[in-house]
Parts: structure tokens; C-alpha cells; sequence
């Protein structure tokens, strides 16, 4: 029988180099990104494959009788599409839109067979047409018909009102990524507390330059999106250095494994539920519970209320972003110096 030499080498060589890279943590690892890749299906799929409103806030102005029926009437509206409640005149109504208290105002005219529809395409171009939808059949059914007034239009550049939910999708990119860097390239878990505050202050200086970089090419440069260049570079900073820290934090309590943590938070979590390609009144109960108190929300509220609404209504998401990025910083410090006291705990066992 012949025999080739150096095959049997040759092939318990390769064996055992495949053995040596399936350890227990690459086959954990493996594991985890088939995880998030079937939980990035479902959360993104179970988001948005069907989108209906639930729930819109919304106002009626009418005499009291034609207001209790109106009200009466799209409260029971199939799948409850409105939560309406009474406002006292026009001026009332068109002030709650830009408060974002309500997405639209239905205001009749009891003298004439045409009645107005307030909304607000700033707030989401496709909630404000399916209200134009859903009052326009139930004008139909009584034989009136509706004129529509838009009293925070979105820009003709900013298609579907999609460009507030971009920017800040991009923002939140480069926090995460910044922070799986320095992973990367210096070791998940700082060693000690100062390493942790370098990479805080980097996360701070790329947080300041991508905040401006983002508001000054969606404002200036493509005119994409109104309102303060300013406003908007806060927020940036701010998005980017929540997520940023958030993902240093993990990456401090968990290592490698708290990008992919990072991940299904911003990513799989935040973007679906942040109200982008369809405000949070069309999500499903669980995106729209959330969507709020993830950065990817808070900042496309944030954003679309600095671009549309005078930047009305942005005490509780900004917060939410303080929250995170205050919760990221004191978390990734934290881990650091837990880390090098168990380290120099170990030093004397060690030395004996």
C-alpha cells in the first residue's frame, strides 16, 4: 500500500488548527451573531410589516352637542385608530399640534357642509396622510367633505419626514462604532480607571465634531431638514456620546460581548421603535412601549421637534439621552476601577 509522506501530518495539522479556533467562547460568539441576526429580522419585520394607527391623539372642535357625538362617534372607529378629546377653538387645537399634545384637530363648521383637518407632516408625513384618510371617510359617511391644513409642514427635501430618523440613525452609528473601536484596538475592558476617561474624552471629541458634521450637512448643505444648525449639533453630540458611553459601559461589564449587547439595543431595539419610517402612534404596542427610552427614539422626537415644532416638547426625551449618557460614563469608570481592584487583589496571592 503507498503511502504519501507527510499527508497524515499534513492533515492532523489542519485538524487540529480547526480544533485550536473552535473553542467554547468563538462557538458562543458564533452563537450570539446568529442571535442578533434572527432577532434584527424579527424586530424590524415585526415593527413594520403593518403599520396601523392606534390610539392618535386627537382633538374635536365643535358646540358642545356636535362635539360629544364627533367624539362619540371616532371613538368607536374600527381598531380604535383615535383617542379624541374636545378643545375649546381653532387657536387651541393648531397650539396642542405644535406642542405635540395631539397629532390633528378635526374643526367643524356647524354653518356649512366643509370641515377642517389639522396636521402636522413635520411629526411623520405618513401618520398626517392616513389622518387625512381616516377623517375623510368618516366625513363621507355623513355627507360632508374636509379640507386639510398642514401647520407644521415637513420640508419638500425631507421625503416622508425621514430625514430627522437618518440623521440621528447616523449618529448613533458613529457612537457605537467609535466605542467598538477603541475596543478593538485597546482591549474591551479599559485596565484601570484612567484608560476609561481617555476613552471618554475621545468619545467626547467625536461626539462634538460628528454632532456638527451631521447638522451641517442636513441643514446647510442639503437643506434637508429647518431649524437651528446649533440645536441640532447639541443633540448630536449628545446621541452620539449616550450611545458611545452606553456601549464602553457594556463592553466594561461584559467585554467583547457588550458590542453585540450595544447592538441590540441601538440597532435591533432603538431603530424600529423610534418612530422613523412610521411614527410611534402606527407601531405595535411593544416598539411603541419602548421606543421612547431608547436613544434612536428620543433623538428622532428631539430632532423632528427642533426641525418642525420650535423645538417644543423635548424635556422628558432629552433626558432619556442625559440618562443614558450620564448612566454610560459613571458605568464605564466603574467597571475600571472594579477591574483593577480585583487585580490588585490577586497581586499578593500571586507574589506568594
Amino acid at each position: 500500500m503507498s503511502h504519501t509522506p507527510g499527508t497524515g501530518t499534513r492533515s492532523g495539522s489542519f485538524l487540529g488548527e480547526v480544533k485550536d479556533a473552535v473553542t467554547p467562547r468563538a462557538s458562543l460568539l458564533v452563537l450570539g451573531v446568529i442571535a442578533l441576526q434572527l432577532l434584527f429580522i424579527a424586530s424590524y419585520v415585526g415593527a413594520l410589516h403593518d403599520p396601523k394607527p392606534k390610539d392618535v391623539p386627537f382633538g374635536v372642535v365643535a358646540p358642545p352637542a356636535v362635539a360629544e357625538r364627533t367624539v362619540s362617534g371616532l371613538e368607536r372607529l374600527p381598531g380604535s385608530p383615535l383617542d379624541p378629546r374636545t378643545v375649546a377653538d381653532a387657536a387651541s387645537a393648531r397650539k396642542q399640534i405644535e406642542d405635540r399634545e395631539i397629532d390633528g384637530a378635526l374643526i367643524a363648521d356647524p354653518s356649512g357642509r366643509t370641515d377642517t383637518l389639522l396636521v402636522a407632516s413635520g411629526g411623520g408625513t405618513v401618520l398626517a396622510t392616513t389622518l387625512e384618510g381616516i377623517v375623510a371617510q368618516v366625513e363621507r359617511s355623513e355627507g360632508r367633505t374636509v379640507r386639510t391644513v398642514d401647520v407644521a409642514p415637513a420640508s419638500d427635501r425631507d421625503f416622508d419626514g425621514l430625514s430627522s430618523f437618518y440623521l440621528v440613525v447616523g449618529w448613533c452609528v458613529g457612537g457605537y462604532l467609535c466605542a467598538s473601536i477603541l475596543a478593538i484596538s485597546a482591549g474591551a475592558r479599559p485596565a484601570d480607571p484612567l484608560r476609561a476617561a481617555i476613552r471618554l474624552i475621545v468619545m467626547a471629541l467625536v461626539a462634538i465634531v460628528g454632532g456638527l458634521g451631521g447638522a451641517v450637512i442636513v441643514g446647510p448643505i442639503l437643506g434637508a431638514l429647518p431649524g437651528s444648525v446649533v440645536d441640532l449639533w447639541g443633540l448630536g453630540a449628545l446621541v452620539i456620546f449616550a450611545v458611545g458611553a452606553a456601549t464602553l459601559a457594556l463592553q466594561g461589564v461584559f467585554g467583547i460581548v457588550g458590542i453585540g449587547l450595544a447592538i441590540l439595543l441601538v440597532v435591533i431595539a432603538g431603530n424600529p421603535s423610534a418612530g422613523g419610517a412610521f411614527p410611534l402612534p402606527m407601531l405595535p404596542p411593544f416598539w411603541r412601549e419602548i421606543g421612547p427610552w431608547l436613544p434612536p427614539g428620543a433623538g428622532t422626537w428631539t430632532a423632528r421637534s427642533i426641525a418642525y415644532f420650535k423645538g417644543n416638547d423635548t424635556t422628558v426625551p432629552l433626558l432619556v439621552l442625559w440618562v443614558w449618557a450620564v448612566a454610560g460614563t459613571v458605568l464605564t469608570v466603574l467597571a475600571a476601577v472594579l477591574r483593577r481592584t480585583r487585580r490588585e487583589a490577586e497581586l499578593p496571592t500571586q507574589a506568594g
